[in-house]
């Protein structure tokens, strides 16, 4: 019974076919095909015996022939007998791409992809009719589809990679748009689709990152680094990457970017980068209250000899060292290494009582006190410099030449280690952490070549 139902449909079919179609024109034998692009609409296993092979086939000659009108002709009179045949309604939307009708044949390709939307020739077709819409980005969709499903599509491949760099170009001049207008947000969604096309460049990922940063994304920021420098080792990437670490204070890390990037490019630039981050990482191991001292209102004995001791450590050395005894109030303090530095150097004193007082509050007085053995000891290696102020005598208005600190305050304002105001020397006001440190600052300079490298 089933055989007789198929040859019943056999014969219906060409009833019907021999009915519509008027007389056939022989297909002609193709030699240099007219769409060498265009994928065969091959008939799947399911449909082998169908009625209308050979009138597919026939209308496929006609096509690559660049008979158009014959091809069509042959399809639409198979579609009437079974609209259902799909490889033919494929090969109809391949005739309306010859003839440029672009929208027509995606209609095709999509009507058949709802129905079979694994059928690689019309994901080709597809691919091509997208393309010429200029819908490069839904294009490569497809024809991505296509080659998953069928790698030995060379043509396809090439037309993806076409497809890619065009897609990426596209997406690249919209987000370089988009940041000259202040688009942060829109840029980032460009550079994103051009990453999705385009995953192996990591030029877009160093540039998506740059403006995640100035959008305030780093974590953002610092993976899209991370991926550009793993694609492409750059010392330029690195560089941008370890200042980004180090603006959160991420100083291990940023310090490895930063010899990272010097091992593939020497820069003077980067390698005083790596200097001033290394100083902050031993900065960042001192005690806390050490950290204080720059923005203190007004230092300690112990804050000053803290001071001279971390950033002068080189110069306190150049005399011998003298004996103490002992002092009675500083074991367990946290600046006790410096002011065990300072006394030994004789640049400051403990009391008589055998005390240092380090909580004392350090003015101006005191701090010229404790600035001339410190330049006694710049002399020993600058001995030039030190005419600036060996016998200077100081014109104050507020420290008389028979005050006991006349002298150290001559020599302090003469060398330009303290600065004055009118002549006004102010010998009681307090001093602060910032004064202390510029001040220091000024006699480092005297004789940097005695003074340690040690965080400031």
């Amino acid at each position: 019974m089933r055989v007789f139902v198929r040859l019943l449909a056999v014969l219906v079919f060409l009833v019907v076919a021999s009915a519509c179609a008027p007389a056939r024109v022989a297909p002609p034998t193709v030699t240099a095909p007219r769409f060498p692009e265009f994928v065969e609409p091959l008939i799947p296993g399911d449909l082998s015996s169908h009625p209308g092979v050979a009138a597919q086939h026939r209308a496929w000659q006609f096509l690559q022939a660049g008979d158009l009108r014959s091809a069509d002709r042959e399809l639409t009179t198979l579609l009437k007998t079974d609209a259902a045949f799909y490889p033919a309604d494929t090969a109809l939307g391949y005739v309306d791409l010859a003839r440029k009708d672009n929208r027509q044949a995606l209609e095709h390709f999509d009507r058949v992809l709802g129905r079979a939307a694994d059928y690689v020739p019309a994901l080709v077709g597809k691919g091509h009719a997208l393309m010429a819409l200029n819908r490069d980005r839904d294009a490569l969709e497809s024809f991505e589809a296509a080659f998953a499903i069928d790698g030995t599509l060379g043509d396809v491949s090439r037309q993806i990679d076409v497809l890619k760099l065009r897609v990426v170009q596209q997406e690249l001049a919209s987000a370089r748009q988009a940041v000259r207008a202040g688009k942060s947000d829109e840029a980032i969604r460009a550079y994103q689709h051009a990453i999705e096309s385009s995953p192996e460049s990591a030029f877009l990922y160093r540039e998506l990152a740059a403006i995640e940063h100035t959008s305030g994304n780093d974590d953002a920021a610092l993976d899209h680094f991370r991926q550009a420098n793993a694609l492409e080792p750059d010392a330029t990437t690195l560089v941008a990457m370890a200042d980004l670490l180090s603006a959160r204070g991420e100083i291990e890390p940023a310090l490895k970017a930063y010899r990272d990037a010097l091992a593939l490019e020497r820069d003077p630039a980067v390698e005083d980068k790596i200097a001033a981050l290394e100083e902050r990482a031993q900065l960042a191991r001192l005690p806390a209250e050490y950290r204080a001292i720059e923005t203190a209102a007004q230092i300690t004995r112990a804050d000053l000899a803290a001071l001279i001791g971390q950033r002068l450590s080189g110069l306190l050395g150049v005399t011998a060292a003298r004996d103490v005894g002992v002092i009675t109030d500083i074991r367990g303090h946290w600046a006790e290494p410096w002011i065990l530095a300072v006394v030994r150097a004789g640049v400051m004193d403990p009391l008589p009582n055998h005390t240092f007082q380090p909580r004392g509050v350090i003015r101006r007085v005191e701090f010229a006190q404790a600035m001339r053995p410190l330049l006694a000891k710049v002399a020993v290696v600058a001995p030039e410099q030190a005419r600036r102020w060996q016998g200077a005598r100081g014109r104050f208005t507020d420290v008389s030449t028979s005050h006991v600190a006349y002298t150290a305050a001559s020599v302090a304002t003469a060398s330009g280690v303290m600065e004055m105001t009118d002549n006004a020397f102010q010998p009681t006001r307090p001093v602060s952490g910032a004064e202390a440190i510029a001040a220091l600052d000024r006699l480092a300079a005297l004789a940097p070549q005695a003074v340690a490298a040690t965080p400031r």
